[in-house]
């Protein structure tokens, strides 16, 4: 049974990367202020407002429900999240179908500089189900995204490889609402092994 009172926005979190860079690494699992970094990651969406969060995951899947504390989560299997960003995002959409959530807040895991206040700024954008959204850091647009309903089968048909909904968003930009967040957030993701100089 759905709760009529949910919020119309579920947060989705894309945590499937190898960490390629970073010696095969799953990045969901890499270490920030003593828990792993997915756990980091749905706790800023839930201090945002999220109360649903869809967690897709990918490499390391096993060890991830083993070591992470997800209660609470719907976890998304990816298989073929070697493939890119795009598969995570077209499964995280897929799982949201038939829930009562009008939105999906989109959040990369390797970006811990993006805290619960630069995403509550983007979920505070929402208006209906034709709503898009972005963050933008000095002008510079980024995560998190805010894609109404209306738009994943689009942004789902667009989504190949490493380009997430880049070309749907390109595609759509003077509907997207900027939320500028670069007075709150730091937008680096851990990619290398010089980004683990990030995680605390």
């Amino acid at each position: 049974m759905t709760d009529q009172n949910e919020p119309p926005v579920a947060g989705l979190l894309l945590a499937a990367g190898g960490g390629r860079r970073l010696g095969g690494r799953p990045k969901a699992l890499l270490e920030h202020r003593g828990r792993p970094l997915v756990e980091h990651a749905v706790a800023v969406l839930r201090a945002a407002g999220c109360s649903r969060v869809h967690v897709v995951l990918g490499a390391g899947a096993d060890a991830v429900r083993a070591r992470a504390d997800l209660s609470g989560c719907v976890l998304v299997d990816n298989p073929r999240w070697a493939e890119g960003m795009g598969g995570s995002l077209r499964a995280g959409l897929g799982s949201l179908e038939g829930t009562p959530a009008r939105a999906a807040l989109v959040s990369l895991v390797d970006q811990p500089g993006i805290g619960p206040e630069a995403v509550a700024r983007v979920l505070a954008a929402h208006r209906d189900e034709s709503s898009l959204a972005s963050a933008a850091y000095d002008g510079v647009r980024g995560h998190p995204v805010l894609l109404g309903a209306a738009h994943w089968a689009g942004v789902a048909a667009l989504a190949t490889g490493d380009q997430g909904a880049r070309a749907y968003l390109r595609a759509h930009r003077t509907q997207i609402a900027i939320v500028e967040c670069g007075d709150v957030a730091r937008a680096y993701d851990i990619d290398t092994e010089a980004d683990l100089r990030h995680l605390e």
